[in-house]
């Protein structure tokens, strides 16, 4: 499946929303799932074929050709224009995914695998939690707004300042708190101590935790010591790892996993 390039638009400076459409996209099948999303394919610049494209075949070009996987989530479906929009997080001239992104034109082309998914806000829960950098906003956001007005909801979100922010529906209940890393005395527990220092609301709370494996694991580990959660019913998962390319992340990630059931 591949999706055709309809709209760009830049929604900070270190984020761009592309809407993808076309007859590429016959068959999309969207999921409940407020986090679903597709694995796409980004070819390398000199690769010698374009989308769509046999994935097996061009995989056995070699490694220089092969098309690199990255896993986005869809922010928008719209059922009635066939059109599908995500939100790529840019990195100047890092990775593959935000590079195509930054250098993407009307009529490109992307292909797809998917979507997937697994979370989607429990109704039965007393309020919510959800956290997460800017590879978690579309997952938040769009977790957010499904959840009914009358429904507390604790929301934080890290960024690098406040012009990085990217605002969604919310209601007077879903209580949204940005952390700017550029005023912050550490970056890298931030998003943790402003969980630590927040009031938890009374009752059963439904939790989205995702972002960084280092910040991510330390939110999991005080929320399962001091809170008691029940760790299988909570989505809780990191994206990425500081310091770290995609492929590295991906070969050492099982291991981690492995590790963070350790920690408790």
């Amino acid at each position: 499946m591949y999706g055709e390039v309809e709209e760009i638009s830049t929604l900070s400076p270190s984020m761009i929303r592309i809407v993808l459409g076309g007859s590429g996209l016959e068959g999309f099948t969207p999921n409940e799932s407020t986090d679903q999303y597709i694995n796409a394919y980004f070819i390398p610049e000199n690769a010698s074929y374009s989308p769509p494209f046999d994935l097996e075949e061009v995989r056995a070009l070699g490694d220089d050709q092969r098309p690199r996987p990255r896993r986005f989530t869809v922010r928008h479906w719209n059922f009635d224009t066939q059109k599908l929009t995500i939100d790529f997080v840019t990195h100047g001239d890092q990775g593959y995914a935000g590079t195509w992104a930054q250098r993407a034109q009307i009529g490109d082309r992307l292909q797809f695998k998917g979507p997937n998914g697994s979370y989607k806000p429990d109704t039965e829960a007393d309020w919510h939690l959800l956290a997460g950098d800017e590879s978690a906003l579309s997952a938040i956001s769009a977790s957010v707004e499904s959840i009914p007005e009358s429904k507390p909801c604790s929301v934080f979100l890290i960024v690098d300042g406040p012009e990085n922010r990217v605002d969604f529906t919310t209601s007077p209940l879903h209580k949204i708190s940005w952390i700017y890393r550029s005023v912050v005395p550490n970056p890298e527990t931030a998003l943790l101590e402003a969980i630590r220092n927040h009031e938890f609301e009374d009752g059963e709370f439904d939790i989205f935790i995702h972002g960084e494996a280092g910040e991510v694991r330390g939110i999991r580990k005080y929320l399962i010591l001091e809170h008691q959660i029940d760790i299988k019913s909570a989505s809780i998962s990191p994206y990425w790892r500081r310091d770290h390319t995609d492929e590295a992340w991906r070969s050492i990630k099982k291991q981690w996993l492995a590790d963070q059931e350790m920690d408790t």
